[in-house]
């Protein structure tokens, strides 16, 4: 709140003089000399400075004051109402899309378009098998910023094959996808989820499974693989879909739109496991 100081000075030249002798004097005109009133003047300008410096104060710490409650009220609206924060300072929640058993002739294209206009990236781990005739796609993939994964040559279970035979289905896989990308691969999804961890140091490649399972390859029922996701994601999860079916393709481009919606940030695999 405001303070308003006022002075008010009176300064008459006549005192009371209230007894002369013993008696009553009445009124007496007092003169001041020079001196005096120079001491005087002095002391009434000092008291009006300190006063001035006095209110001065006074009314900083009470714009200091405004300010702080301004500054607090912005983060307690900030912090109420997330869509007022800038660009850039609102936590996001990562997840990466994976796709298995692709290319696909027909729906690895659309999958491609829907990711595209959505400005989503994903993980595509290509059966080598599937590669043959296909080329074109896996260079379109890497092309549109798309991760590249190796998913063996046949979609062999990796624990019920000898370890030299394990090699040659990941490696073929891997070389085929170099020669057409210009990019070996490091990641490696070997199907059923099963994996011989012996492979690792004569491979070099870092084996990606999945925290949700969407089944797509099960059902045709759209509505049903985007409940799914959407009812059980969180923050770093890695889905599992395959770029093989129109359902997916749909349930795809839905799942996209509501999880963005809820602040998910849709990533590579990469991103996920070493961020």
């Amino acid at each position: 709140m405001r303070h308003f100081y006022r002075i008010q000075v009176i300064w008459n030249k006549q005192a009371d003089i209230k007894y002369r002798n013993g008696k009553p004097a009445g009124r007496q005109r007092i003169n001041m000399s020079g001196w005096k009133k120079q001491r005087w003047l002095l002391g009434m300008l000092g008291l009006l400075c300190c006063l001035a410096a006095l209110y001065g104060r006074t009314q900083k710490i009470e714009t200091d004051g405004k300010a702080e409650v301004q500054v607090l009220n912005r983060e307690d609206t900030e912090t109420a109402h997330p869509e007022n924060m800038e660009e850039g300072e609102r936590e996001t929640k990562k997840i990466a899309l994976t796709f298995d058993d692709g290319p696909h002739p027909v729906y690895t294209e659309q999958m491609l378009e829907v990711l595209e206009e959505a400005q989503v990236p994903a993980t595509f781990f290509l059966l080598g098998q599937n590669i043959e005739g296909h080329e074109e796609l896996v260079k379109e993939i890497a092309e549109k910023g798309h991760l590249i994964g190796n998913h063996t040559f046949h979609h062999v279970q990796i624990t019920g094959l000898p370890k030299e035979k394990a090699c040659e289905e990941i490696e073929e896989t891997s070389q085929l996808i170099e020669e057409l990308t210009g990019k070996g691969t490091e990641y490696v999804r070997p199907p059923f989820g099963t994996w011989n961890e012996g492979l690792e140091s004569s491979l070099d490649l870092i084996p990606v499974m999945w925290t949700i399972d969407t089944l797509d390859w099960t059902t045709q029922n759209v509505d049903s693989i985007v409940e799914h996701v959407v009812k059980n994601v969180g923050e770093n999860d890695i889905i599992l879909m395959h770029d093989s079916y129109k359902s997916t393709v749909q349930a795809t481009e839905r799942i996209i739109s509501l999880l963005k919606a809820e602040g998910f940030e849709f990533v590579t695999v990469d991103e996920v496991l070493f961020d």
